[in-house]
């Protein structure tokens, strides 16, 4: 496990001694008086999961960092039908910079802890601070490379190479402290029929591959949602 840094740097604002996600965050570039002056018009606010975060169309107000939890992003068609677009884990940003309504609904997949700012507080940070919009300039190019890699694995991929991909996806952005490296012992944020909506896939063949890994002993499943990687290099390999 990686260690917890400085989080009782008494430099730092209470709100931010416990926060793993700052540190790979917006708030990484920011210095203590400047995350004191941020940490006064920012609210840490827990959503339980299924909790609507944003809504499509809807005027953005805040911004949010992902602390902890999974959140979920979806597109709806006209006819009502939606369609899971990403994931976002801690620290992203949720929210889309200078644009004045949401492109997406996001929905807590899992407890979810968001730190949200005021919008015109964070953009006049911004203005002031080139280290700022350069960090979220980062994190948005970052999001952007790791959601074309997605289309491959949704265009290219076999149904169970999707699936492993899936897994190794949440088990090594799940947990903001290890900074990529891969956790073997999660529960899954989303159902069987999310999975299956996100990767393209029919629910029955999400539970046949996830049934080939169990049985193949490259994880164990406990009480459907609970998932320990048994080998995680053998689960790294069947992504393709």
């Amino acid at each position: 496990m990686a260690d917890r840094r400085d989080i009782h740097n008494s430099d730092q604002p209470v709100l931010c001694q416990s926060c793993e996600a700052r540190h790979n965050g917006m708030c990484g570039v920011l210095e203590p008086s400047e995350l004191l002056a941020l940490s006064k018009i920012t609210r840490v606010i827990r959503h339980e999961a299924g909790a609507e975060l944003a809504s499509e169309a809807q005027p953005v107000d805040s911004y949010a960092n992902v602390m902890r939890g999974v959140v979920k992003l979806t597109k709806t068609l006209e006819d009502g039908r939606q369609q899971i677009v990403g994931l976002q884990f801690a620290p992203d940003f949720l929210g889309r910079l200078y644009t004045k309504e949401s492109a997406v609904t996001a929905e807590a997949a899992s407890d979810v802890d968001l730190c949200r700012v005021p919008r015109a507080a964070l953009e006049r940070l911004m203005s002031e601070n080139p280290a700022l919009e350069h960090r979220l300039m980062q994190q948005t190019l970052r999001e952007l490379d790791e959601a074309r890699d997605w289309m491959v694995t949704l265009g290219r991929k076999t149904a169970s190479e999707k699936v492993a991909s899936f897994l190794y996806l949440i088990a090594t952005h799940l947990d903001p402290s290890h900074e990529g490296e891969a956790i073997r012992h999660f529960d899954l944020p989303l159902t069987r029929s999310d999975i299956a909506d996100f990767l393209g896939l029919t629910l029955e063949t999400v539970s046949r591959q996830l049934s080939k890994l169990r049985a193949d002993k490259v994880i164990a499943i406990t009480g459907n949602r609970h998932v320990d990687v048994m080998d995680m290099a053998r689960l790294k390999s069947r992504c393709g």
